[in-house]
Formats: structure tokens, C-alpha cells, sequence
């Protein structure tokens, strides 16, 4: 696979819509017990975490009786709908990767009730283990050491050890400099935090969990540009940035989170990574989504569209709070098990995931611009283009203009709704991206001499 400095790459992994469908990638992964991802039918996975609580010492009892309670009476339900594979994400939260034994504890209690249901049952089941970036709990970051570093270099050494069957992250270099860029509606701010500052760093930080992977011999899945679109998307939706503005950010966001696989990562990519499908046709590994089963964590307007080339099938993460009928995971436990069962039946018809997928993409396509970027066939178009550039900023340059110019096109054949508002945006965002450089040291040199300078260490990413 091309590096991130390296040559173009225009062969995508897909290159046909015929290909291009839910459950099927072309570099299936093998997991845990035996979850087979990608090779044929969408997985269920599920995440889940704690209502809100301290989370110290006097506090820890309890929160370990949470997680067992959470994961058994999920397992337990997965096993009455007779569920065949299960993927299950912890994602600790910030204190359990301060603390990596606290981390690594859960990951022991929850790997324990998998195996435990998987010998008893025979359900299929996996782990994936994300530890939470906090190296951006200090301002400006420390991204290359610290105590926040260490603590999760470690929790990834810990990982295999505690249960895991894959590692994942949700990196946040360059955050510092595009939260402020995306209020902005920045663009040449957001691209310098993508396409120069998070590439470095996530080249940097994946050579460390590809290492901590291969020598505990478990999966190096995927990353997320969560911190940076899906803040975009959330933003957007609470109409605080233009909707045009939150679609282009989501594909400036490709680049970045490809890196991951060109340093060793095979997927499944993270759950909340909305450019999977831009992963999967460029690199061909399986990918995790979420939509409309992840409202209990965030609103979005691509509910159906993100299941449409999925291989897992996410609910993002829910709080551990009592509804009606179970506790909320349960509760997620089983729309997610009913989505997958239906995707599969669907493609064991003749055309039917076909079908399906197309359904998918037509209920949200044409309503919000940020849906249009996840068109199966968009998405082809879109990965070609970007490939065609050799390195991360350029690609993430040529991101920018290939999807303001796809959006207009759209928006002019009247084929996706922009807000009357928001169609100025395309040619202010186009004027801002045709003011980057083609060269990435002049863009760095440009953009030291900004206010953000201020807001990043040069020497943390490598600069």
C-alpha cells in the first residue's frame, strides 16, 4: 500500500459498484473467536459505557459491577436471538488510560464474559479494545511523550495480555489547531490540522499500536477523524456551521484516516469513522459503521446511508441507564442484532444486498450534502481523484476542491438539497482551497506565521 509520502496511488481496491456492497471487502479480517468480518455478513457491534460517575478509587467496585453487568446481560440476549458473531468495543474513558491497569481490568472483565458465552454457546465473539486519547487533556499538546503518551503506550503493550482481539484509537493530532478552525469554517486551517499536522501524527502513533499488535498477535483495526468531522457533522446539526462546510470537511478527513492502514491496520476501521466507505474502497479493508442506531450518542443526517457498504454494524456507544424493557446496551444489543439479520437476509436473495444498499443510499442521498458524499458511487469518484496526489496534504487539498466542485455539480443537476443559505458557501469554500499551495513546505512555512502557530508544538509532529 502507498505510503503517505510516497507515490500516487490511482488503483482503488474497489473501482466498480457492483463490488461495492455491505458485508464483503476484499481483505476480510478473522477475529477473536472466530468473527469473520467482511466475508460475507454484517456483524453486529456494540458499545456501551457508564452513566455519569466519578471514576476513583472508592468509586471502582462499582463501575467494575457495571461493565459485568453490561456485557452479560448483552451476551445473554444476543444468545436468545440466537446472534451467530458479536463484536464488542470498549472504549475506555479518560481515567482508564491515565490509569492503564483500571483499562485493562475491564478489558479482562469484559474478554472473560465473550469466551465465557462463546464455550457455553457457541455465539462467535471479539473484543476491540480503544483505548481514549488523552495526550489532549494539555494545551498545547505533548503528542510524542508525557505522562498522557506513556499511559497509553502502555494500554496498548497491555492490551492482548487483558482479552483484546483488536486495538483501535480515536487520534486527536491536530485537534488543537481545528477545533477553533471548524467554528471558523476555516478551511485552509482545517486542511494544515488533516492533511499536515493528524498524518504525521497518526504515521507516528500507528507505528506503536502496529508493533504492540504484532507482538501480542492481535488486529490493528482502524482509526476515526471523529475529533474532526464528526465535530463538523454535530456542529452543523445544531446549525452552528454550514451543512456544505461539515460535507467537505468529512472527505478533507480521508487522508488522515488512511494512514492508519498504510501503517499496518487491515480494519475493521473505527465505528464512528463516517469515511469508511472512502477506507474500504481505497484500501479494501472491512469497516465498521453507525447511523440511525447511534441517535443515543449524537444526531446525524445519514441515519441510512452509512449502513449501505457496512461490514460491522455500530450503535456508537450508550449509557448504562435502565429503559423500559432492559438496560440500554441490551436495548441496543438487539436493534443492532434485528439490522444485521435483516442485511444478511436481504443478501441472500438474488440482488438483494444490491437492493438494499441502493435503498439505503436513496432515503438520505439526496436531502443533505453530507450524505451525498457517502453515495457508494460518489465515494468511487472521490477516492480516485484523491489518490491520484502522492501525499497526505495533497490529497486532503485535492479532497477539498474535488468535493466542493462534486457538491455544486449536484446541487446545479438539482440531484441533493443545499440550503439556499449554504450555496455560496461552494464558491467561498473553492476560493479558500485554491489559495493552498501545491508545494507542503510553503503551506507549513505560510501557516507558521498565523495565529495557530501558537496553539501546536512543530517538534511533536515531527516538524
Amino acid at each position: 500500500m502507498t505510503a503517505a509520502t510516497g507515490k500516487a496511488q490511482p488503483r482503488l481496491a474497489i473501482s466498480s459498484m457492483k463490488d461495492f456492497a455491505y458485508g464483503r471487502a476484499p481483505r476480510p479480517v478473522t477475529c477473536g473467536t472466530g468473527v469473520k468480518i467482511g466475508a460475507g455478513e454484517v456483524v453486529p457491534e456494540l458499545n456501551f459505557t457508564l452513566p455519569p460517575i466519578d471514576i476513583n478509587e472508592s468509586t471502582w467496585p462499582e463501575i467494575r459491577r457495571q461493565y459485568t453487568q453490561m456485557i452479560g446481560e448483552a451476551c445473554r440476549r444476543a444468545v436468545e436471538l440466537e446472534v451467530p458473531a458479536l463484536l464488542v468495543e470498549f472504549e475506555t474513558l479518560p481515567p482508564m488510560t491515565v490509569r492503564p491497569a483500571w483499562g485493562a481490568e475491564i478489558t479482562r472483565i469484559l474478554a472473560d464474559a465473550l469466551r465465557d458465552h462463546h464455550a457455553k454457546h457457541g455465539i462467535e465473539t471479539a473484543l476491540r479494545l480503544t483505548p481514549n486519547d488523552t495526550r489532549d487533556h494539555v494545551r498545547p499538546p505533548l503528542m510524542r511523550r508525557g505522562q498522557y503518551f506513556d499511559g497509553m503506550i502502555e494500554l496498548f503493550d497491555r492490551a492482548a495480555d487483558a482479552g483484546a482481539d483488536l486495538l483501535a484509537i480515536e487520534s486527536t493530532g491536530g485537534k488543537e489547531v481545528c477545533d477553533e478552525a471548524l467554528m471558523n469554517a476555516d478551511i485552509r486551517t482545517v486542511v494544515f490540522a488533516l492533511g499536515v499536522l493528524g498524518s504525521r501524527d497518526m504515521a507516528f502513533l500507528w507505528q506503536h499500536i502496529v508493533e504492540a499488535c504484532r507482538r501480542g498477535r492481535i488486529v490493528p483495526s482502524g482509526d476515526t477523524a471523529c475529533g474532526f468531522a464528526n465535530t463538523a457533522m454535530v456542529l452543523a446539526e445544531q446549525k452552528m456551521i454550514p451543512r456544505v462546510f461539515a460535507a467537505v470537511v468529512r472527505i478533507a478527513s480521508v487522508p488522515r484516516s488512511l494512514v492508519a492502514y498504510e501503517m499496518g491496520a487491515v480494519g475493521p476501521s473505527k465505528d464512528c469513522a463516517y469515511e469508511g466507505p472512502y477506507m474500504k474502497a481505497i484500501a479494501g479493508v472491512p469497516i465498521s459503521m453507525e447511523g440511525r442506531t447511534a441517535a443515543c450518542a449524537h444526531l446525524s443526517p445519514v441515519g441510512n446511508i452509512a449502513q449501505a457498504v457496512c461490514d460491522c454494524w455500530s450503535n456508537e456507544s450508550v449509557q448504562n441507564v435502565r429503559l423500559l424493557s432492559a438496560n440500554a446496551p441490551t436495548v441496543s444489543l438487539e436493534q443492532l442484532a434485528y439490522d444485521a439479520r435483516l442485511l444478511n437476509q436481504a443478501a441472500a436473495s438474488p440482488d438483494g444486498a444490491r437492493q438494499m444498499r441502493d435503498w439505503l443510499v436513496a432515503s438520505d442521498a439526496p436531502r443533505d450534502p453530507q450524505a451525498w458524499v457517502l453515495r457508494p458511487d460518489v465515494v468511487l469518484d472521490l477516492a480516485g481523484r484523491i489518490m491520484q496526489e502522492p501525499t497526505s496534504y495533497l490529497r486532503t487539498r485535492r479532497a477539498v476542491l474535488a468535493t466542493v466542485a462534486e457538491l455544486k455539480r449536484a446541487h446545479d443537476a438539482g440531484q441533493v438539497k443545499i440550503l439556499p443559505r449554504e450555496v455560496r458557501w461552494l464558491d467561498l469554500l473553492r476560493e479558500q482551497a485554491e489559495t493552498l499551495p501545491d508545494n507542503e513546505d510553503t503551506f507549513i512555512n505560510e501557516m507558521r506565521e498565523t495565529p495557530e502557530a501558537a496553539k501546536f508544538l512543530p517538534a511533536e509532529y515531527g516538524l
